[in-house]
């Protein structure tokens, strides 16, 4: 891996391997500049290919890309096809679940024994729709069983959504995740929050991560709050064969 993408901080099993790209280096130019892994954001095609073969080969594995669409669909991870889904899973070592955001919520799922992983793509519908549930269910364990890391999104900070938003969420999470900001009737929203809400109504409690600000943080990640027409980074989780074994 390159040494300044991240890892998850969680005490999963050694095997479980995570990576968070970052927009430094890659190929990628204008608007997309540097690692940009998104083929529909605008960017040369040619462009993004290359820095999702440098991808590949820096993990050691095979990557399974979703088209992501802001929907509840989870589905088995599949290396090859690029399903219509915003979450995916696999028991299968050496394959790589993949999210791609700019702003958006990654989060990452393992057992605590190690033998299942999934990634899900968490913008405020999916959450609000059950992503994260359909997620939990999907991967065939108790909820206590789940380990849990929310990777970099929006910060609570810059997240500024209307009261129709706010709404969609019910009271507690209302009154939790919600502030008044400066612009008369509209919020300030912490997605981090908005998470472990939804997953603690599940029975998970092992939540770790969040705090890191996609908009705030323009060296490390793209923002489609901050520059609009952007490019996308990756959070990926996978079971490794060789540290397994």
């Amino acid at each position: 891996m390159k040494e300044h993408w991240l890892k998850a901080d969680w005490p999963a099993p050694e095997w479980v391997r995570t990576c968070v790209t970052t927009r430094q280096d890659g190929c990628s130019q204008g608007l997309f500049k540097g690692f940009n892994l998104g083929t529909h954001v605008g960017d040369e095609l040619n462009h993004v290919l290359a820095n999702r073969a440098e991808l590949a080969r820096k993990l050691g594995c095979r990557l399974a890309w979703l088209e992501q669409t802001h929907s509840t669909d989870v589905v088995e991870a599949a290396p090859g096809l690029v399903e219509e889904a915003d979450a995916c899973w696999t028991t299968e070592t050496d394959v790589a679940c993949a999210v791609m955001t700019a702003d958006c919520l990654p989060v990452l799922f393992c057992d605590r024994a190690g033998t299942r992983v999934a990634a899900a793509h968490a913008g405020w519908r999916g959450l609000a729709a059950g992503i994260l549930e359909n997620t939990v269910a999907a991967l065939g364990v108790a909820p206590q069983e789940l380990l849990v890391w929310l990777g970099p999104a929006i910060g609570p900070q810059a997240f500024e959504v209307g009261p129709e938003v706010r709404d969609i969420f019910g009271s507690t999470a209302a009154a939790e995740c919600f502030t008044p900001s400066e612009r008369p009737g509209h919020y300030l929203a912490d997605i981090y929050q908005l998470a472990r809400l939804r997953l603690q109504a599940q029975g998970v409690t092992a939540i770790y991560g969040g705090g890191l600000c996609t908009v705030s943080d323009s060296l490390r990640f793209f923002s489609y709050r901050r520059d609009g027409q952007t490019g996308r980074f990756a959070s990926l989780i996978w079971l490794d064969s060789a540290t397994k074994n």
